[in-house]
């Protein structure tokens, strides 16, 4: 099982072991009056049964044994709302005029973010290999636009997403994570906020050592609906 313990620097987290696997870590951005730490914010994880451990199949085809559900978070509108409240007040004095996220976790995020800033709240679909604004949303030229996910793991969603607003015109603000698994590869080329940054253990199939146990693999499945 993963290790995982608080701490409160910005610094990347390496997590390497010399056999290969990537050992957990949890680290969170520095606490402002009323933010919350991410210990707290795992904590709202694993009682929401969005942090679980087992045997798991990622995208990449690598094994682990910690898997982040975000739906069991965002069903849960008073959890939810607490951390996403938090998330928002990060950005409370950068002037937000629109939230945008993509679909499909963010939609929830976005628009309850937007509601803490005062904001509108809206969202980019896929189209092909690229995300677009539907549904009559648009972005006008000069609007500060912040742009949130619920969990990153490569960052191309949320890549995505920054491209709609720059062709739009919009003036992005930063960018608002609730849990960022992307080992500190997901750099986006501006302000960051996470609220977790977690890292586990991942394995290749031929030297997993669950496979070795005979521990059943779940292939969680959400993350083949496209790239997140």
């Amino acid at each position: 099982m993963p290790a995982a313990e608080g701490d409160t620097t910005r610094e990347p987290m390496d997590g390497a072991d010399p056999g290969g696997a990537r050992r957990g870590v949890l680290s969170g951005a520095p606490r402002d009056a009323g933010q919350l730490v991410s210990t707290e914010v795992l904590e709202i994880l694993k009682e929401t049964g969005a942090y679980l451990t087992g045997h798991f199949l990622l995208s990449s085809g690598l094994h682990s044994p910690v898997y982040i559900e975000k739906f069991r978070l965002l069903e849960r509108p008073d959890l939810a709302a607490k951390a996403l409240a938090d998330l928002a007040a990060r950005f409370r004095g950068d002037r937000v005029d629109v939230v945008m996220g993509p679909t499909t976790g963010g939609i929830i995020v976005a628009y309850e973010v937007a509601r803490t800033l005062g904001a509108r709240a809206i969202f980019a679909e896929r189209e092909g290999d690229r995300r677009i604004l539907r549904r009559g949303f648009t972005i006008a030229p000069g609007e500060r636009v912040l742009v949130v996910e619920d969990v990153v793991t490569t960052g191309l969603s949320v890549r995505e997403v920054l491209d709609v607003a720059a062709n739009a015109g919009g003036t992005v603000v930063g960018v608002g994570v609730i849990v960022d698994r992307s080992g500190g590869r997901a750099d986006f080329g501006v302000r960051t906020e996470r609220l977790v940054r977690v890292e586990f253990e991942t394995y290749d199939p031929e030297e997993c050592p669950l496979c070795r146990e005979n521990v059943p693999l779940v292939d969680p499945g959400s993350r083949r609906l496209g790239p997140a």
